[in-house]
């Protein structure tokens, strides 16, 4: 798994029993691989309209998935295993543009999502059946292709006795609403805006780093009360769900209009606002449009080492328990990579993995596809 923060890979080794309801899981290796130097900004470059070109995406597409071939091999190794040992990959690739909006094009209304990495690729590349390209299912069956986790959030974090919510804090926030012993059909989630994204960009921008670690320069600015209200005019909050996003809506465009906006601000000041922002998004969301008041909230993602961040999230979710993402062994840095395993694991065993409700999708539908060694 690599997510929108562009960082580098998830690469996590599961070992799996049953499917749909009864899968159980168990965490035997986890690691993050770097991306090579300056390859984040060529592949920034690539996801954006004004600047991306034909040939390096098509490249792109191949190196990606050579780079996804080496992470597994290396994740196998770290866990002492070989690759015969292993029965699939699940790789849901780099997502370099996502479209969930419809749009006319001839006599046919579309959606688009792309994200690179081909899983044949990788299959040959591995030696190993590899599942991949999960979100275009969803796509034909009317939903938007995202947000995925939801099913695993359901798999792994429902409660008979509590209502709980699953928070990932990727480049892009989502959330799943799991209400105390409902099914599937009872499921929300929904992409909330950014995650560390903008604050991502902006500590690039401000300071040449690539995150606020630990939120550690948010944590000495102060709040700008203009700007913070000014964000909170984004139209995407507007939008009731099911909704994704994206770098398309959060990428250096927005990034520009935060900067132009906080002119003369303290860049300490500007990170903690929008830092805030984020915070604030993801309980704006909760609170507008999920129906379930919830006892526990879990929390994954690289947003959980911001320490600012969580604590705003303390603020705003208060009288909720809030825990790390933490279950079946799985450590929260782990979660994603771990859930597109299960979905490989879903499409193997021939079962329904999206949550219409999630996505908007009309039914429930088997995702990716298969690519054999």
């Amino acid at each position: 798994m690599s997510g929108t923060s562009a960082d580098g890979i998830d690469a996590v080794v599961l070992r799996i029993s049953g499917s749909g309801a009864k899968t159980q899981i168990r965490q035997l290796a986890f690691s993050t691989y770097p991306y090579p130097r300056g390859f984040k900004g060529f592949l920034l470059k690539n996801s954006s309209a004004s600047t991306a070109r034909l040939d390096e995406l098509t490249r792109l597409n191949l190196l990606i998935a050579d780079l996804f071939a080496d992470a597994a091999l290396k994740i196998v190794r770290k866990a002492r295993k070989k690759p015969g040992d292993i029965d699939i990959i699940g790789s849901h690739g780099q997502t370099v543009h996502h479209l969930p909006a419809l749009q006319r094009l001839f006599g046919k209304n579309v959606r688009g999502t792309l994200q690179l990495g081909n899983p044949s690729f990788m299959a040959k590349r591995t030696g190993i059946m590899t599942v991949g390209d999960f979100r275009t299912g969803d796509i034909a069956k009317g939903g938007t292709g995202a947000p995925l986790v939801p099913y695993f959030d359901y798999l792994m974090f429902r409660s008979r006795s509590v209502s709980r919510a699953v928070l990932n804090i990727g480049g892009i926030a989502n959330i799943t609403i799991l209400p105390k012993s409902g099914s599937l059909k009872n499921v929300s989630a929904s992409d909330t805006g950014p995650g560390n994204m903008l604050i991502d960009a902006l500590m690039l921008k401000y300071y040449g780093r690539q995150a606020d670690n630990g939120g550690t320069v948010a944590s000495t600015g102060k709040i700008i009360p203009g700007l913070l209200s000014k964000l909170m005019q984004d139209g995407y909050l507007k939008i009731p769900p099911p909704k994704s996003t994206g770098r398309e809506r959060y990428g250096q465009q927005f990034v520009g209009e935060i900067i132009r906006s906080a002119r003369g601000a303290r860049p300490a000041d500007i990170i903690a606002t929008v830092t805030e922002y984020t915070a604030l998004t993801i309980y704006w969301h909760y609170k507008k449009y999920c129906k379930t008041n919830i006892g526990e909230l879990f929390v994954g993602g690289g947003g959980i080492h911001n320490e600012y961040l969580m604590d705003a999230l303390r603020r705003y979710f208060s009288g909720v328990k809030i825990l790390p993402a933490s279950i079946s062994n799985i450590s929260p840095d782990a979660k994603e990579a771990a859930c597109f395993a299960v979905l490989a694991n879903e499409t193997v065993s021939g079962n329904p993995a999206n949550v219409p409700g999630a996505t908007g999708a009309d039914e429930p539908t088997t995702l990716g596809t298969i690519s054999l060694p």
